[in-house]
């Protein structure tokens, strides 16, 4: 029996000029490429002429790239995820952040707030870079301990959206 791919979303959270999410996002949309077991689509906040909703709705997963400005997430995250509802019923979302010393963990922890009202389940793994600028050459983690984290992250994050996928066949979500 040949297993479906799940399609996972992720999502640039930051507008920003200069900003440095675009670096995480595309190792890791590499590193989960490199999976096999996940289909990728980089869905980018900034990008005004996509439409984020349709992202939303079409995959099975997301992972979350979030910055951590002033010990919180970035006001366009909040505007995009604000602006799908159902989309993120019943779906896993895991997340990537960087930042200062925290690593953007501040961020994620009020993510997980924002999620769990929408009936979105998120993954406790995380990838997280504390002072990224300085973690990053070529446009890679220096550290391999990150490919280590990814790994993890990835194997919990298949595990949900597979399980919250075939429960959604059998037995729809309560909307």
């Amino acid at each position: 029996m040949t297993m479906e791919r799940i399609t996972l979303a992720v999502v640039i959270g930051s507008v920003r000029e200069g900003r440095f999410g675009p670096t995480v996002a595309n190792w890791f949309a590499e590193r989960v490429g490199a999976d096999g077991a996940f289909e990728v689509v980089l869905v980018d906040v900034a990008d005004r002429d996509g439409d984020f909703a349709a992202a939303v709705d079409r995959a099975d997963a997301f992972a979350v790239v979030t910055p951590e400005y002033n010990h919180g997430y970035p006001g366009a995250l909040k505007e995009a995820i604000d602006s799908v509802h159902t989309g993120w019923l019943a779906k896993p979302v895991a997340f990537v952040s960087y930042g200062g010393l925290s690593g953007g963990l501040r961020a994620v922890e009020q993510l997980r707030q924002v999620f769990a009202e929408l009936h979105a389940v998120t993954v406790r793994e995380t990838v997280s870079f504390h002072n990224a600028h300085t973690r990053f050459a070529g446009g890679s983690p220096v550290d391999p301990g990150a490919d280590v984290a990814a790994k993890k992250l990835l194997t919990h994050l298949h595990w949900w959206a597979t399980t919250l996928r075939e429960a959604k066949r059998t037995n729809p979500y309560p909307a």
